[in-house]
């Protein structure tokens, strides 16, 4: 096998523009002194640390010869604004975006659904499926039609997911993941999170 060290020079040995894992912030992630890259059939493999003062948390990548970055460890993560969300809502939409950082689709298709299920509890809204469920949150919820509307193809993607005879998607892969965790997110923030701004606001005016 071959594996090449470099400290310096063409490939590894070089900064790379990151967001970092830990913190969320991007930056130039710089080359950590005394742990040169590898160079291993193709792939470059090093450790890089966040230029954040308050993080400075370290990410190992692994990268093709273009320097294209492949994976970094630990591996990126969706972010998410929790506040005012339910906390079982928030432990299962953070599985989701777990299985989608380590690139388990089916699942975090899985765990959205799940979110579904608990957010339809949460308010109150009963039926025999969860179709029927989502129906029900009309009356519960403020939402535009077309988040109503993402609701049930966020049900068919978990459907699809949970059951090998479903076929509403032709597969279950990192676009429809990712588009669903941001329209699921997005779900949350309306029924959750915009009453709390709008109040926030109201009480930054003067008072008369």
């Amino acid at each position: 096998m071959y594996v090449k060290i470099v400290n310096e020079g063409t490939g590894g040995g070089h900064p790379l523009a990151l967001r970092c894992p830990q913190c969320g912030q991007n930056g130039t992630f710089e080359v950590v002194h005394n742990h040169p890259d590898l160079h291993v059939q193709g792939f470059w493999l090093g450790l890089r640390r966040c230029p954040n003062r308050d993080c400075r948390a370290g990410v190992f990548y692994v990268a093709n010869d273009q320097m294209q970055i492949l994976r970094t460890y630990p591996p990126l993560r969706i972010d998410f604004d929790s506040t005012n969300v339910p906390q079982k809502i928030v432990e299962t939409l953070s599985q989701a975006i777990t299985c989608h950082s380590e690139r388990c689709y089916v699942a975090s298709a899985i765990m959205i659904r799940r979110c579904l299920e608990e957010l339809c509890e949460d308010r109150g809204s009963h039926g025999s499926t969860l179709k029927d469920r989502i129906a029900g949150l009309k009356d519960k919820v403020m939402l535009p039609d077309e988040l109503f509307q993402a609701l049930d193809e966020l049900r068919l993607l978990g459907n699809d997911a949970a059951h090998v005879e479903a076929k509403a998607y032709d597969s279950i892969g990192q676009n429809e993941i990712e588009i669903g965790i941001v329209l699921t997110k997005e779900i949350l923030k309306s029924v959750y999170q915009y009453d709390s701004l709008v109040a926030r606001l109201r009480a930054l005016k003067k008072q008369p």
